[in-house]
């Protein structure tokens, strides 16, 4: 991607706290394509923003020793993970800085930087969704002012409700990347074969 297309200051936010449940093993440190499933995350996302917040709460102590000398990503510890994703997105957000901001999963490997650059190509003062109203897709780039509505939500809010209470604008993207999570072993499974047959085609 030519570097002059991307801003000087965007943060993204990465929740990286839960338990894996629907996988029934921790997700995030699943070898793919020579390192993990959160690498590959963090790498795309970096590809384009200056820094990824990175939430942390279940087996923190393995992923802050992991990334704690990398610059571009602030560890910020949720110490009320269990209470779902949403706590871990206000924590999150807490340490916004850029004037707009993304939120994307740790276990969606597969989205571009291209992805990131549209969105960001599309920004104004309403949140933009790289696909569809009934299927929005990651990464979400969200403006600034609804920082402080996330912050002092309920705990017990959903993001998507926010979002959604709002006007937004939605790209229509037809790509599979902004729909790949990684939540169970059959999606798993299909990342590995995905990326396999991605492998024999490039070579």
């Amino acid at each position: 991607m030519d570097k002059s297309l991307s801003p000087k200051r965007i943060d993204c936010v990465i929740p990286a706290a839960g338990l894996s449940s629907r996988m029934g093993s921790w997700k995030l440190m699943l070898p793919y394509q020579q390192h993990t499933i959160l690498d590959a995350s963090i790498e795309n996302t970096l590809s384009f923003c200056s820094r990824v917040i990175l939430v942390v709460g279940y087996r923190r102590l393995e992923l802050i020793e992991k990334y704690k000398d990398n610059e571009r990503i602030l560890l910020v510890h949720n110490e009320s993970y269990k209470q779902g994703m949403f706590s871990s997105i206000q924590q999150g957000v807490k340490h916004v800085e850029s004037d707009s901001f993304f939120i994307t999963h740790g276990d969606m490997p597969c989205i571009p930087s291209s992805i990131f650059q549209q969105l960001w190509s599309a920004r104004g003062s309403c949140t933009v969704f790289p696909g569809s109203p009934t299927r929005p897709g990651h990464p979400v780039l969200i403006p600034q002012r609804l920082k402080h509505t996330v912050m002092h939500a309920d705990v017990k809010s959903s993001m998507k409700a926010i979002l959604f209470s709002e006007q937004a604008k939605y790209l229509e993207m037809d790509v599979e990347e902004i729909y790949l999570d990684v939540d169970t072993p059959k999606a798993y499974k299909y990342l590995c074969q995905r990326s396999h047959q991605n492998y024999q085609i490039d070579s």
